[in-house]
């Protein structure tokens, strides 16, 4: 019967995994290099087969070793083997890339669907203006010469009520109450409901 022949150490000679895993937990950097070693290919694996990708493949893999260095302490050897929990780590680690991945072309796509709102219709906005325009002066002809010149003068004009009441040498109280009966009018003939 022939002898096996191995290329590298002996790995009957190596410890198992599981005691690496106690001895990176202790800050072993040794230890971790055998941790590596065994199981780097597998990591990278397990994150290719979830996402696909050479280079994020790689990159989860990286973090993957680097979180099994900083939580080899959280290693339980009562629930399963070192390199289950090291492979579910990795495959933990890739499907919340996918999900990362996916989150953000759901965010992209909603923002370029903001993109698309329609711009400013400039042509509409004038037409509504000039039928609002014609609406108004349809109304101001329903108010009597008086109202017509008050609501003219407060509100196109910009005049104080005193200053209507001079400008239509009327008492102070009849300019107002002119200005308040033809408001009440223009509000009925436009139709506005307060």
């Amino acid at each position: 019967m022939e002898e096996a022949v191995f290329i590298g150490r002996n790995p009957s000679t190596r410890p198992d995994l599981e005691e690496l895993v106690a001895q990176v937990a202790l800050g072993d950097e040794e230890a971790f290099a055998g941790v590596y070693d065994a199981v780097a290919g597998r990591v990278l694996g397990v994150a290719r087969a979830v996402l696909r990708d050479r280079a994020q493949s790689e990159e989860v893999a990286q973090e993957v070793l680097v979180e099994v260095w900083r939580t080899a302490p959280r290693y339980r050897p009562d629930r399963g083997t070192a390199l289950n929990w090291i492979l579910t780590l990795a495959h933990r680690r890739a499907v919340d890339r996918v999900r990362s991945a996916e989150a953000a072309a759901v965010r992209d796509h909603r923002a370029a669907l903001l993109d698309r709102t329609p711009e400013y219709d400039e042509v509409s906005e004038q037409v509504e203006a000039r039928l609002e325009r014609e609406q108004v002066r349809r109304c101001l002809r329903t108010l009597t010469e008086v109202q017509r010149q008050a609501v003219t003068l407060a509100y196109y004009r910009g005049l104080t009520y005193r200053q209507v009441a001079e400008a239509l040498k009327l008492p102070l109280g009849t300019a107002k109450t002119r200005l308040r009966d033809g408001l009440i009018r223009m509000r009925d003939c436009l139709g506005v409901s307060l």
